[in-house]
Formats: structure tokens, C-alpha cells, sequence
């Protein structure tokens, strides 16, 4: 269930890390304002934790949004310099938040840029956001001190993105092939894509759980929903499917 709009949030974490400072000489007068837009409401609160303490780290946290109508609104509304985007929402995902705010990025005197901020590294998240307009990706294995690097970057032009995912971008745009469709692959939905990378890498129902902040009895329902869609039976004949498609 989406959570509401939540404008000027503030974290409720009990026991939160010391929140992540910018680096550099002067860090201190910088500033940013940044909506955070993730359908996952603990996740939200933890970034707002973390990265959010304006007077030590310079992000002003202005804004949260559960899924794309919500995003839309919101940011349409706050006008920030920098989105915080997860990939995969509910109504249609991080691509169509950029389509739909497609007249905000080109607004050459407020631009709003956007920073995709997921738990996927899959090739094809990390290059539709990118083509949709994205700044940069980002994992939210990430440190909170390089989140707050990476938000002030992308508020500059920069483009930022995590280690080995660069490569992805490089290959996608030096290549004038499409890429074949998979139509095994398509029948799944994006969540499902999730699960089924964690399961073919050797990943525990509860580690997944954990990862995509669901619950377990949830990871058990995509992965039979992943075998009844490819028609295989157990998780080795899907780790070899994946990994035959270079998905692991």
C-alpha cells in the first residue's frame, strides 16, 4: 500500500547513524534541496536520517514520495535541484516520473536533475533511467557521506554513478544495435526481475527480504509467480536460465 505524500518530512529513526557530512573545504555553505522518491516508507526515513541533517551535511530534505503520481506532485510543487529516484514504483516506475518531469530537467534556469537511487544493477534499470534523462545511478549500498557527495555533484551537472555501472551506459550509447527483446524476460515484472537476479545469486529468502524490504512469505510468491512464468521447476534451473542471459 503507498504511503502518503509527505512533504518536509522528518526522520523518526531511533537510533540512527551520525548523519553522513560532505567533504571538502567550505562544505558547510553549501546547501541542496532534495526530494526522496521511494515506495518504501523505512527506506525514506532512513535516507531522511542519515543524509538529512541540513546544518552538518547541506541537504535539505523538501519532500518524499511513495509512487509516480505522488513524485509528480510533489516535485512539480517543491521545485528541488536534486530528486533522489528509485527504479522500480508503483505506476509505472522511475522512468515515467522522468517523462512526466521531462519539462522541469530542461528548465535551463531551475533545473530539476535527477539521481536513480535503487537496489537494482541491472544493465537495463541502470540504462533506461539514464536514456530517461537520470544524471546519474547510484546503489543503495552506498555510504551516506558519498550520497551527500553524490547529490551535490549531480546538482552541479555532474554525472555519478556507482562503481562497474558506468560501463553499462558507456556500452549502451557506443552501440547502434537495440538490444534483442527477451520475450521470457518481459513476461516478468520489475520486482519479479528483482528476485529472480538475488535468487541466481545464491541469496537467501530472508536476505532478499531484507534487500528489497519485503516480507518473506512476498519473496516466496514472486519466485512461483518466476517459475510458472518461465516454466521451470526449482532455483538451480532458474539460476542457470539467469545466468545463461547474463543476468546474475
Amino acid at each position: 500500500m503507498s504511503d502518503p505524500t509527505e512533504a518536509n518530512g522528518t526522520a523518526g529513526a531511533g537510533e540512527a547513524a551520525q548523519p553522513a557530512q560532505p567533504a571538502g573545504d567550505g562544505a558547510e555553505e553549501r546547501r541542496v534541496r532534495v526530494v526522496l522518491v521511494d515506495d518504501h516508507r523505512m527506506f525514506r526515513t532512513g535516507v531522511q536520517a542519515e543524509i538529512g541533517q541540513t546544518a552538518e551535511t547541506g541537504v535539505e530534505v523538501v519532500g518524499e514520495a511513495a509512487d509516480v503520481d505522488q513524485a509528480v506532485t510533489v516535485i512539480t510543487a517543491t521545485r528541488p535541484e536534486v530528486v533522489l529516484l528509485d527504479v522500480h514504483l508503483p505506476g509505472g516506475g522511475g522512468v515515467e516520473v522522468l517523462r512526466r518531469c521531462a519539462p522541469l530537467m530542461s528548465d535551463a534556469e531551475r533545473p530539476v536533475r535527477f539521481l536513480a537511487l535503487s537496489v537494482s544493477d541491472a544493465a537495463e534499470d541502470v540504462i533506461g533511467v539514464i536514456r530517461g534523462g537520470a544524471r546519474g545511478y547510484v546503489t543503495k549500498t552506498i555510504t551516506g557521506t558519498d550520497l551527500v557527495n553524490s547529490v551535490f555533484r549531480v546538482q552541479e551537472g555532474d554525472a555519478v554513478f556507482s562503481p562497474r555501472l558506468a560501463g553499462f551506459v558507456l556500452d549502451a550509447f557506443a552501440s547502434t544495435d537495440a538490444p534483442p527483446v527477451d520475450e521470457d524476460l518481459d513476461r516478468l515484472t520489475q520486482r519479479e526481475r528483482e528476485v529472480l537476479r538475488l535468487i541466481a545469486r545464491g541469496y537467501a529468502y530472508k536476505e532478499i527480504a531484507k534487500q528489497l524490504y519485503i516480507s518473506v512469505k512476498t519473496v516466496e510468491s514472486h519466485v512461483s509467480a518466476v517459475l510458472r512464468k518461465l516454466q521451470l521447476s526449482n532455483r538451480h534451473e532458474l539460476t542457470r536460465w539467469a545466468t545463461a542471459r547474463r543476468l546474475v
